[in-house]
């Protein structure tokens, strides 16, 4: 594989962006998730009691146990780390200088201490992981910065591993779950009106024919489950074209549905894919051509027949096994599953560890060809420089490969058997801080018979109600379905989970009816951050209740984007001082057993709640988005600025090489040229006196004529 120096820059920026989403979305909804009034108060998670601090951060390892010395409370706390995390990721996302492995390790940590207290509300562990490996790809830039980091291409390679793992693994338990849609091919008939936000493309995908429903999920089969092979190809342009097909998904998931930052995630894990000369063939950048041998042109021959024959056996199992045949008399492609659950669990027993021994071969590629590397430097003290950073991060990279097959062996009993139980041992020490994860997305389809709503219902007298409506989830048949990405609007995404089941599965459910009733403002604010949206804006409701509704996408397009139909109850009516309320909040753990502190007047608080302030009046989409152009826009002129600077040092240069002084030491192929031209020259002195002689006489000639001409007149 090539030189990978600018898909490594590009990783690296991409997720300085993700951080700076992460941090700036849940600096937003923290006093209504977890501040002292908020739906789930962090402090409830983090009691003060008699341990030290050394065994509060082994129970849970946050850095919200040192806010107390702060003077801050829980709330106050976890606004100062998002606060810090988002301006230290704006800025490294805006200067190329701050991409140090020492500040990924401190946003890292930021992220990992607001982690502790929000499981309930987050889902963030694939950005952990990632965080703690640009840990390890990111180069040490201050005070200094080595130029021999020849150990680059090893720790970039555990991106390329994470992404297969991520996207093998997710396209497995899609058919090891034994869900009927995805055995049927008839998932994506239901997934666009049933995930959790979809976008308003997300209606125009859903009417699409039934067919073309079906083949897009024998692509989603091959693109995760196939192709992900091909990340680990000798063969340069299997790799490319293994980033462009996990891109395309990747893209078409963006356009349909608001997974937040994870498929930006995604993305920017293909990017370990690439090499340099592909990026310079993005940037229209001139790459240097060398001169092929007889043996280059026979190998790149053979990858051709091979590349060709990988496509070929690709294209034949997916006609076989998903029986695809050709209609032409109603222009369509019908496609079946050809093998059955046994088959397939055949298959995933044969490929599981060939899977892991090809990730070994790879990785002991790429360490070996880095050790060469590091023995061709010049001088001694370099070369044992390089060295000793070559060892350090190879054992670093095993050793998080090593841990990565705990979770990754979890989909083939046999296999994670057969792990070396030291192995286990480590992966459930580290399990904390979210090193190596398991990943199944799209386990399951859900709402496969109408789409699952819960519905609040205020009112003031019990007689008349009044629907309370979400930013962003459906609720009011006649509104657009939103585009909120990258934002996590986190509570939305929890009333989705809620309305699968019964509410007594989500606790914090009876604590959100409470904070309503109560009028708390910043639960309010995760509902509608334009309060005159909020029917009960100038006084609290006095009874609220909920049902579930089963939705559809409507077919009246554009009058209205939703239908549904009533199910059942899903809250009785309540109030405040109710028995059942009471008795839910106490059961759960929800309810205050001592008043609140008073909060301090300390200059740090109150510069917290001045900026909280400001900050949330503006939506987060849009407070996420014009962060992101700032930096950018500060990263675009100073990439115009240097390349100004590189233009002008060049135009120098050439200025100082013409007017080098004939006294300075010249290369023996300069004097040479200058002996050359002084021979020409001479050359040209002499045939110009051999011009001028001849010119002479010619002109005496004339003259001598002329006189004896005049003589014969005469």
């Amino acid at each position: 594989m090539g030189d990978a120096r600018l898909p490594r820059h590009m990783f690296l920026w991409c997720l300085s962006a993700i951080y700076m989403f992460a941090f700036a979305s849940l600096y937003v909804q923290i006093p209504g998730l977890y501040g002292n009034e908020g739906v789930l108060p962090a402090r409830w998670q983090l009691r003060v009691s008699g341990k030290s601090v050394v065994e509060q951060l082994k129970d849970s390892p946050t850095l919200l146990w040192f806010g107390p010395r702060l003077g801050l409370d829980t709330q106050q706390c976890m606004e100062l780390l998002s606060l810090t995390g988002a301006l230290l990721s704006l800025m490294t996302l805006a200067l190329p200088v701050l991409r140090d492995c020492r500040v990924f390790l401190v946003l890292w940590i930021l992220y990992l201490s607001l982690y502790q207290v929000q499981k309930q509300f987050t889902q963030d562990n694939l950005l952990l992981e990632m965080g703690f490996l640009a840990i390890l790809i990111a180069p040490m830039k201050m005070p200094w910065s080595s130029k021999v980091r020849l150990h680059d291409s090893v720790t970039f390679w555990l991106a390329r591993w994470l992404l297969f793992r991520l996207m093998f693994v997710s396209g497995v338990v899609k058919l090891t779950s034994r869900c009927p849609t995805w055995w049927g091919l008839t998932a994506l008939t239901y997934h666009y009106e049933t995930q959790c936000i979809p976008t308003p493309l997300a209606w125009f995908a859903h009417q699409l024919p039934v067919w073309l429903q079906k083949l897009s999920v024998v692509g989603t089969f091959v693109i995760e489950i196939a192709v992900p092979f091909m990340f680990f190809s000798p063969i340069r342009r299997h790799r490319l074209a293994a980033f462009y097909m996990q891109v395309l998904l990747q893209v078409l998931i963006i356009l349909s549905g608001n997974y937040n930052f994870f498929n930006i995630l995604t993305i920017t894990l293909c990017l370990s894919l690439l090499d340099d000369q592909h990026v310079n063939f993005w940037l229209r950048r001139p790459t240097p051509k060398t001169e092929s041998t007889s043996l280059q042109t026979l190998l790149s021959g053979l990858a051709v027949m091979l590349e060709i024959g990988t496509y070929a056996l690709l294209g034949y199992w997916t006609v076989k096994y998903f029986d695809l045949q050709v209609d032409w008399e109603n222009k369509s492609v019908s496609s079946k599953t050809a093998f059955t659950y046994f088959e397939f669990n055949g298959f995933l027993k044969t490929v599981t560890v060939p899977s892991i021994w090809i990730g070994v071969l790879s990785l002991t590629w790429e360490i070996i060809s880095s050790m060469f590397k590091c023995a061709c430097v010049r001088g001694v003290l370099w070369r044992l420089w390089s060295t000793i950073q070559w060892a350090v991060m190879a054992a670093a990279t095993v050793s998080m490969f090593a841990i990565s097959l705990v979770p990754y062996t979890y989909i083939e009993y046999d296999a994670h058997s057969k792990l070396w139980p030291g192995v286990r041992t480590v992966f459930e020490l580290t399990d904390r801080y979210q090193l190596a994860n398991s990943y199944g997305l799209f386990r399951r389809m859900t709402g496969v018979g109408g789409r699952p709503e819960v519905v609040i219902e205020g009112s003031m007298d019990r007689n008349t109600w009044t629907e309370i409506e979400f930013m962003y989830k459906p609720g009011n048949m006649s509104t657009a379905p939103p585009v909120v990405a990258p934002h996590q609007p986190r509570l939305d995404w929890q009333m989705w989970f809620a309305a699968l089941g019964p509410h007594t599965q989500s606790p914090w459910f009876s604590s959100l009816l409470h904070r309503l009733l109560q009028g708390k403002q910043d639960v309010i604010r995760l509902i509608q951050t334009d309060e005159s949206q909020y029917p009960f804006s100038k006084q609290p409701p006095a009874y609220l209740r909920a049902h579930r509704y089963k939705y559809w996408f409507s077919e009246s397009y554009p009058q209205r984007w939703w239908r549904r139909v009533y199910v059942e109850e899903f809250y009785p009516m309540v109030h405040l001082g109710d028995s059942y309320l009471e008795q839910m909040l106490v059961q759960h753990g929800l309810k205050d057993k001592a008043p609140l502190r008073r909060s301090s007047n300390a200059w740090l608080p109150r510069l917290l709640h001045h900026v909280g302030e400001h900050a949330r009046e503006m939506p987060a989409p849009l407070l996420l988005w014009t962060l992101f152009s700032s930096a950018a826009t500060v990263c675009l002129l100073n990439s115009l600025r240097s390349r100004a600077h590189q233009h002008q040092h060049e135009s120098l240069q050439n200025k100082h090489t013409d007017k080098q002084a004939p006294g300075e030491t010249r290369s023996s192929v300069a004097q040479e040229d200058e002996k050359k031209h002084e021979e020409e020259d001479a050359e040209e002195d002499g045939k110009e006196q051999e011009e001028d002689a001849t010119a002479e006489e010619e002109q005496k000639g004339e003259i001598e004529e002329e006189v004896d001409s005049l003589r014969k007149r005469k």
